[in-house]
């Protein structure tokens, strides 16, 4: 699943088939991602593969080959989605106008949640690379299809759940998502801690900056 997502354009697919309000072909795929069809369903091979979603020939009395048709795995298409949206607008907009500081508040709050997200089971002891794709682990499932770069210097993030709200309250938005960061790092004792948070490197990249932990002083 998380080398499915480590993709842009998968990630886009994917994206396009949940705020669709039907099923859809790899054609009228194609048009709304601006892809080839057959790159998109060679994509759209990965993504089933991975369970992310699923296939079924269209119902149809018409003579001719029926079209294969293409929907969410997780039943998340349609506006389904949209309530949650509005929701994460009001509380970032409500933080944003009536926080003294707004980004600190909300870096709190996401620290708070990634401890609770990424938090281990006890007595449970993790090696570094343990703790590491337990942190992945939790942001694949929030949606971002992270990946660490090749030194854990930074995590890539190739899809962001809070872009329409990071569009008009970035600060609050990135915010909680580097506290998100911060708390899973803390939680699994991961040897690496979150300075920096870079939002929309590209169309759809953001970069967690991370820099190796100070040890413990002694005595």
């Amino acid at each position: 699943m998380h080398r499915a997502l480590a993709h842009p354009s998968r990630v886009r697919i994917l994206r396009a088939l949940r705020a669709a309000e039907e099923p859809r072909s790899a054609g009228e795929l194609a048009e709304e991602v601006a892809l080839h069809a057959t790159t998109i369903r060679g994509h759209l091979d990965i993504l089933s593969e991975a369970g992310l979603v699923r296939a079924h020939h269209e119902d149809r009395q018409a003579r001719g080959r029926p079209r294969l048709l293409y929907v969410p795995a997780d039943g998340e298409q349609g506006n389904g989605s949209e309530g949650y949206r509005v929701l994460a607008e009001i509380l970032a907009g409500h933080l944003a106008s009536t926080a003294e500081d707004a980004v600190a508040e909300a870096t709190r709050a996401g620290r708070v949640w990634g401890t609770y997200l990424a938090q281990p089971p006890p007595y449970c002891r993790l090696s570094a690379e343990e703790s590491q794709r337990m942190v992945l682990d939790v942001f694949a499932d929030l949606g971002f299809a992270p990946e660490w770069s090749e030194d854990s210097s930074e995590m890539h993030c190739h899809d962001c759940p809070f872009r329409e709200v990071a569009e008009q309250h970035p600060d609050v938005a990135c915010s909680v998502h580097l506290g998100l960061l911060q708390g899973a790092l803390d939680a699994t004792h991961t040897p690496l801690r979150a300075t920096e948070l870079e939002p929309f490197v590209g169309p759809s990249l953001c970069i967690a900056h991370l820099a190796p932990t100070e040890p413990a002083a002694s005595g």
